[in-house]
């Protein structure tokens, strides 16, 4: 059967989470890795991260929060990879295209799949930095849906939603990067005649589309990831919106520090991309050659 048939936009939801979530049981340690980084108030390596937590919280500790990871996914990567396929499909019904029109589309997308997702990286945020605490401040959430619980209960419902302004502009400016620059990387790579579509351009554009992303995306990060962590002391919030983060952090741990756990980050947002659109190609061309 012909693989240029198209996929359900119900399918394509699906398979963006589906993709999202088995790449998220491969990464979720360096996810935690980046995130216990990005909240040090200090210059920090990767290997000190990595030898602190084995020291005082054991090798499972690497998997803390998956199950928010996988929720995340439920939500926030069935969503973005759902509306940008679907978008896609609507631009191209006249003609290819371009690279603009393509990160006008991954930030929609980003942008919707944030207002959904954004409880879930809440929780996760919260469950991946709890070990860095000391015994007496942890929240120690026993999974997802009990973190939700109590965060709703106990700080208020739109608690759920706190940093949603940077969730948000983070989202859009990853998916910008990450959407636009992996469809723009398969088409300039098949243009050079070395690849075909097969796995080995899917796993080069993905590593391109991960650095660039990265690069373009960890100032927003920092800023999310703090202000989703911290707490709120006599009434008063620690910071006061995305730019009192990036102007702070920039003030006191120096400019580079908006980039502090880039190896991380790259390291997990690098894979995670690689592994969700490989798994995301694969089952599409699955379910065109056999299902369609």
């Amino acid at each position: 059967m012909s693989n240029h048939k198209t996929v359900p936009t119900s399918i394509n939801f699906l398979f963006g989470g589906t993709a999202g979530m088995a790449a998220t049981c491969v990464v979720q340690p360096l996810d935690l890795i980046k995130n216990r980084m990005q909240l040090s108030g200090t210059r920090i390596s990767t290997l000190n991260v990595i030898s602190s937590i084995l020291k005082n919280e054991g090798m499972l500790a690497f998997y803390s929060g998956l199950s928010a990871g996988l929720l995340r996914q439920c939500s926030y990567t069935t969503t973005r990879l759902g509306v940008y396929n679907w978008l896609s499909e609507l631009a191209s019904k006249d003609s290819q295209p371009n690279f603009i029109m393509k990160a006008l589309i991954g930030s929609t997308a980003g942008c919707v799949a944030a207002i959904v997702g954004t409880p879930a990286e809440v929780a996760l945020i919260r469950m991946t930095a709890d070990g860095r605490l000391p015994i007496a401040e942890r929240r120690n959430y026993k999974h997802a849906f009990n973190a939700l619980f109590r965060i709703a209960t106990e700080e208020g419902f739109l608690a759920l939603w706190r940093g949603i302004i940077p969730t948000m502009g983070r989202a859009m400016v990853v998916n910008a990067a990450q959407l636009a620059s992996y469809s723009q990387s398969k088409e300039s790579l098949l243009k050079t005649g070395y690849f075909q579509d097969n796995i080995s351009l899917h796993f080069v554009s993905s590593m391109i589309s991960g650095l660039v992303t990265t690069a373009a995306s960890m100032p927003v990060d920092i800023a999310k990831t703090r202000i989703q962590n911290m707490k709120i002391v006599d009434g008063k919030p620690e910071f006061k919106g995305a730019i009192d983060v990036i102007i702070r952090v920039s003030r006191n741990e120096g400019i580079f520090s908006l980039w502090k756990g880039f190896f991380p980050y790259y390291s997990r947002l690098g894979p995670h991309t690689v592994l969700t659109f490989v798994f995301m190609e694969q089952l599409n061309n699955f379910y065109k050659t056999y299902i369609a």
